[in-house]
């Protein structure tokens, strides 16, 4: 059996891609509980839903296979077994907080088990409000006391963010562990795609790291650069535990991946991952932040190899250039700056997603069209630059990178 899914580069030819368009679960996203949710403002989720659709209009543009996440559980889940047992796992994850957890356990599972699979689905991205489900218990003081948090199951309003959840290396796929409690549920459905779609079910797909790890690590950070290396950022989201046991499963497995550039970044809210900062726009072009540009000379940058004794050791690099050229075996590269590099539109446009790309082919990528400046400079380096439309979408705070997860690129091992 063979891997329906193979990634080893970040701008190789789309063929077939994973993205989840904009539900009501936006509309579950109410001002007391954004922090909670991690969202800075509450997106019309009819405008998102249109600038959504243009999106996936722009991914076709180029030939490649847009899969919905939805319709992939909703497949997922046909058989009554696999339906009831992923709603367990899920009432499981979401952290019940009612004193008679038990009791409304079962009562959720009831309420659910009846439902079609395409509506559980969205119901269960939705969130399930008190108001929906009556559940009789003994105690009335408690409810009463946490009756300001209107939902039994949260919201999962992240959800468009296909990128972090799981993340595909070569022909095997890492399951992430989430680092918040609001996204920790987005990976389930992947597991459970993976194992019960018919697209992948009868493949062989080697797993590479699994959500149950105490350490986390978001797709957002792992960048696959070549056939031999990954870039992964040292963020707020992802550990140095993470990145090397992620590692020494690949080299477990005998995968071509030969190393792993360990990138740290700052831990600050516009700095989320490392391809907020930082994304391959070509085989020899990058766009970064201004940021990264002033100290792109004296960073930390860890490289992860393996020696003849199967043991991991690692070099310490300072100079990102330098560094990406030697593993990428280039001999020039361009890292083209957010914003022309200039200090304010740059810290405007990286606010909304100005680096966080998305490569269709080497030298075409899909970008927010609110940011201009960076789009303009892109286009002076020779590059074809799809621009979608982004007001809304922006609100969530990613881009085209973060709302996407492509299963399968040409021009790949």
């Amino acid at each position: 059996m063979t891997s329906p899914f193979n990634i080893y580069s970040e701008i190789g030819t789309l063929e077939k891609v994973i993205i989840h368009r904009p539900g009501k679960e936006i509309e579950n996203i109410y001002p007391d509980y954004l922090e909670a949710l991690l969202f800075d403002d509450i997106p019309n989720l009819r405008v998102a839903q249109k600038e959504h659709d243009q999106f996936a209009k722009a991914l076709q543009s180029k030939g490649a296979e847009v899969l919905y996440l939805t319709d992939l559980a909703t497949e997922a889940l046909k058989a009554e077994e696999v339906k009831k047992a992923f709603i367990k796992d899920f009432i499981k994850l979401s952290q019940l907080t009612h004193q008679e957890e038990d009791k409304v356990y079962t009562y959720l599972y009831e309420y659910l088990a009846d439902r079609e699979p395409e509506e559980l689905v969205n119901m269960l991205i939705s969130g399930i409000r008190k108001e929906e489900v009556k559940v009789e218990t003994d105690l009335v003081l408690p409810g009463l006391i946490d009756s300001n948090k209107p939902f039994y199951i949260d919201p999962l309003p992240n959800m468009y963010f296909t990128r972090d959840p799981a993340s595909i290396i070569g022909h095997g796929i890492s399951y992430n562990r989430m680092d918040h409690t609001a996204r920790k549920n987005e990976t389930l459905f992947m597991k459970y795609i993976t194992a019960h779609h018919p697209l992948f079910s009868d493949s062989y797909i080697p797993q590479v790291n699994d959500d149950k790890s105490r350490f986390p690590i978001e797709g957002g950070d792992i960048l696959v650069l070549s056939q031999d290396t990954l870039a992964i950022g040292l963020s707020a989201r992802t550990s140095p535990e993470a990145i090397e046991i992620l590692f020494k499963k690949l080299r477990s497995m005998n995968s071509p991946i030969k190393q792993v550039i360990a990138v740290e970044i700052p831990k600050k809210r516009a700095f989320m991952h490392l391809d907020t900062v930082f994304t391959q726009l070509d085989t020899d072009k990058f766009t970064v932040h201004p940021a990264v540009m002033k100290i792109a000379d004296e960073m930390n940058l860890y490289i992860l190899r393996e020696n003849s004794n199967r043991q991991v050791e690692v070099e310490r690099k300072s100079n990102l250039i330098e560094t990406l050229k030697s593993c990428l075996h280039l001999n020039e590269l361009e890292l083209i700056p957010v914003g022309d590099g200039q200090v304010i539109e740059a810290a405007r446009e990286q606010w909304n997603d100005g680096s966080n790309t998305f490569a269709l082919a080497p030298g075409t990528v899909v970008a927010y069209d609110r940011n201009y400046v960076t789009n303009d400079t892109l286009k002076s380096y020779g590059l074809d630059v799809i621009e979608v439309p982004s007001s809304e979408l922006a609100r969530g705070r990613g881009g085209p990178r973060c709302m996407t997860m492509p299963i399968s690129r040409k021009n790949s091992l």
